[in-house]
């Protein structure tokens, strides 16, 4: 009885992350479960005291000695033969790489308070001969405050985030309602943009700052439509998607021989949008989302500029006009890219 409720309430548990990762429009390829893992951890940690990485101390517990390394002793198995977290990692780590033996490595992305936690990891695997240890890279984040300060679970002051989604969707409800720009949608239409501003305002608002800083999360400013926020650039662009939609002439077709004299604000647009694979480029060294963020409000700061300088759909010369418009799509475009690589969609219209 007692194993059917324990199974009972992990599945709860599962759900319940299945629920929230659905609605953050997160899904994973495989789940790893530490349960499946820590016997081949302590498969390898029995193979480590044959091979002297690992020394077994008089209650019978098991070490691995890094102070030579400039770390502490740290402890892989219990006097009584019992997993720790370390021996669950380890076993973590070698199952994945066994199922993906081309990834060559993995990033860990898990907050800062885990930094040492790491350190001693990526160490010992290297100890136990994996080459693959040189490419482990933990990803370490800074925490997240509200602006009442930080959040602590014992105070009750932290956030649930199946809470804050209904927050921020709610909010994106009334901002919407109050522009009064929603003619003709339909309930379920305005719903679903309801949700993409609501959500996007949510995850732009994180991952536009270095992960290695601390991050001052306020509802109210993240879906302002106005400043550096997501609502702004998907605001920008289905600003575009509208310019598209109205545009009645044959903007696919730029004649080679025409002369269209740039305006200093389409050159701003243009230099923008060379760095866009750059910016990707760093990010991805780097592994910081943020600079794709950054760079994609700079586009927008600069696209929108030249839209409130320079007329589009009413100039006058058709092959400036033509030039406007695909300059607004090609945008629109990074746009769209940019935001699918943070995992942010975009609406057609707002």
């Amino acid at each position: 009885e007692i194993v059917k409720l324990w199974k009972t309430m992990n599945q709860w548990v599962y759900d319940g992350f299945e629920k929230t990762y659905t609605s953050l429009g997160v899904d994973f390829d495989k789940n790893y479960y530490e349960s499946k893992t820590y016997l081949l951890g302590k498969e390898f940690i029995a193979e480590g005291l044959k091979s002297k990485v690992f020394e077994k101390d008089e209650d019978g517990s098991v070490w691995c000695d890094l102070t030579e390394d400039g770390l502490d002793r740290k402890i892989v198995l219990r006097s009584d033969g019992t997993a720790v977290y370390m021996t669950q990692d380890i076993g973590t780590a070698i199952q994945r790489i066994k199922d993906y033996p081309d990834v060559g490595g993995l990033v860990y992305t898990v907050g800062n308070e885990q930094d040492y936690h790491f350190k001693v990891l990526f160490l010992i695997l290297k100890k136990l001969g994996f080459d693959w240890a040189k490419n482990l890279y933990h990803l370490s984040y800074g925490m997240v405050d509200l602006p009442s300060g930080k959040m602590k679970s014992r105070e009750g002051t932290v956030v649930d985030a199946d809470d804050l989604l209904v927050d921020m969707t709610n909010t994106a409800r009334k901002i919407s309602e109050d522009l009064g720009k929603l003619e003709g949608y339909t309930d379920g239409e305005k719903e679903s943009l309801y949700k993409t501003i609501g959500l996007g305002a949510l995850k732009y608002h994180i991952l536009k700052v270095d992960p290695k800083k601390r991050i001052l999360f306020d509802p109210e400013a993240s879906i302002d439509f106005n400043g550096n926020t997501g609502p702004f650039i998907q605001y920008t662009y289905a600003r575009i998607q509208s310019i598209i939609r109205k545009a009645d002439f044959d903007y696919t077709v730029l004649q080679s021989d025409s002369e269209v004299s740039l305006h200093q604000k389409e050159k701003s647009v243009l230099k923008q949008l060379v760095l866009f694979p750059d910016a990707v480029q760093q990010a991805a060294e780097t592994y910081s989302p943020a600079i794709i963020a950054n760079y994609t409000y700079d586009l927008v700061k600069e696209y929108n500029s030249f839209y409130q300088s320079v007329p589009i759909l009413g100039c006058d010369n058709l092959q400036e006009k033509i030039f406007r418009t695909q300059l607004s799509l090609k945008v629109s475009k990074v746009i769209k890219h940019a935001f699918l690589l943070l995992g942010i969609e975009v609406p057609e219209r707002m």
